[in-house]
């Protein structure tokens, strides 16, 4: 799977501290700063969570399509960057800096520079041909004109024909181009697109303070995505309801019955974040061949557990990939973590469509061998290639989900190869894990484990089962 964000990045810096006392010469907080972050904002943020989600999934790749300045704050952000693949143009206007004082949970003022009003930037046919390679697009748009782009607009009208186009907009910005598969303003953003003020206080998928007035709030969402819908011609608008979660309305639904994803309750110190986290993640699923509302309730999810575990301030540490739940966090960490600690590492791998009692027992045999357990899973396009067209029956989503929460399972990492040569490359396990009656030294990857004194075995596999067999039986039965 390949990802594309494209949009307008900016460079977000958060100083923290607290709040004691008073400014001698006006009645104004004095914070005295302990904490300075800085970190990539607005499309740059989005690409940056995907870029962690997608550590543990060979075979998928990430781009980040932008533009950029020349000025001190762009080389700043370019660090904050890190590794993520970037293809850029000039921008013609100065980086925006959004700077955040926050004194203890409450925010106390923002200062923004660079943010003025900003030429429609071109493109370059490189930038047009990484967009064109995608196979789902996220446009983040924050109001500085890339989205604006006409040429680009062609190219992303076009391409919404045959992948998902995910637009997140700005009330500055240009409309989405007709035919995307999911346009996601918050709830203010909607009702200014309707021409309503929109509602004081944030709106994000968990940013909302209360729930006095639920009814009218979704009543007043559904309203404004049906006709936003209208307006822009998109499959379907997500709105985002804060701690109230999202609405959905898709294209040739009249709106009297609004489809209401429910929040989880979390504790929100800072809601900065919560809409790119969704958007990042909506994506990321509907990518995978989720369907819309699937994807728009784990994309819920998602948001809810970013804020819960402290938001943008969490993303200083790497967070688990947010496709495996339970126990399952990023392969190369716990890898990464094994060694250090002086433990052995160890692997296996398959495609686990169907998960039964062979593989239950092969994983728990597995795990008794080491200190972790990294299970190697083949993504769908590799299953298909190797199975055939019907499989997997299972999505990759599902079956990650399944094995990681496996008490024996440390780690689920997902290869888009047909072989897990590449993935054990980078895993680089003690000890790789076969089921059933192999030679040892005649599997290929032996060689490979052995080049860095990795060892290969087999463990006993349950005979008749399989998940052929089963896909056959219950073939027979439905």
């Amino acid at each position: 799977m390949n990802i594309v964000v494209v949009g307008d990045v900016l460079l977000d810096v958060d100083l923290s501290g607290d709040a004691g006392r008073l400014c001698p010469d006006a009645p104004v907080p004095v914070v005295d700063v302990s904490n300075a972050r800085r970190r990539a904002g607005g499309a740059g943020l989005v690409a940056s969570m995907l870029h962690r989600d997608l550590r543990a999934r060979s075979g998928s790749h990430l781009e980040l399509v932008t533009v950029l300045s020349d000025d001190d704050a762009a080389w700043r952000l370019r660090e904050e960057l890190g590794d993520l693949p970037l293809v850029w143009g000039p921008s013609g206007a100065p980086t925006p800096v959004k700077t955040r004082v926050r004194a203890g949970n409450q925010a106390v003022v923002r200062f923004d520079e660079g943010c003025g009003a900003a030429p429609i930037p071109g493109v370059s046919a490189e930038m047009l041909s990484a967009v064109e390679a995608a196979d789902v697009v996220l446009v983040s748009d924050y109001g500085r004109g890339l989205p604006a782009n006409p040429e680009l607009r062609g190219l992303l009208e076009r391409m919404a024909v045959r992948v998902p186009v995910i637009w997140d907009p700005h009330p500055s910005g240009a409309d989405p181009v007709p035919g995307v598969a999911a346009v996601t303003p918050n709830l203010a953003e909607a009702l200014k697109a309707c021409g309503g003020p929109g509602p004081s206080g944030p709106s994000g998928p968990s940013g909302a303070s209360g729930s006095e007035g639920g009814a009218d709030v979704v009543r007043a969402a559904a309203d404004a995505a049906h006709a936003l819908q209208q307006r822009w011609g998109s499959r379907a608008v997500i709105v985002t309801l804060g701690n109230r979660g999202a609405l959905i309305h898709r294209e040739g639904e009249n709106g009297e019955l609004p489809h209401l994803v429910p929040a989880p309750v979390v504790q929100v110190d800072d809601p900065c974040g919560a809409g790119d986290r969704f958007c990042a993640s909506l994506a990321l699923r509907l990518g995978a061949g989720a369907d819309l509302a699937e994807a728009a309730q784990d994309a819920v999810q998602d948001a809810a557990e970013f804020l819960g575990s402290g938001g943008v301030s969490s993303l200083t540490v790497d967070p688990a990939p947010t496709a495996l739940r339970g126990p399952a966090v990023d392969a190369l960490q716990v890898a990464h973590a094994t060694r250090e600690a002086g433990g052995t590492v160890v692997a296996t791998g398959g495609c686990f469509d169907l998960l039964h009692a062979g593989h239950a027992r092969t994983l728990a045999a597995a795990r008794r061998l080491g200190d972790c357990l990294i299970v190697c899973m083949n993504s769908d396009e590799s299953v298909r290639r190797l199975k055939g067209s019907e499989r997997p029956i299972m999505g990759e989503e599902d079956r990650a989900e399944l094995l990681a929460a496996l008490e024996c399972v440390d780690a689920v990492y997902i290869f888009g190869e047909d072989t897990p040569e590449e993935a054990l490359a980078t895993l680089r396990p003690d000890i790789w894990v076969k089921g059933g009656d192999y030679s040892a030294a005649d599997l290929p990857e032996a060689a490979l484990l052995r080049s860095w004194g990795g060892q290969t075995v087999t463990v006993p596999y349950i005979p008749a089962r399989s998940t052929t067999s089963l896909a056959a039986a219950l073939a027979e039965v439905g």
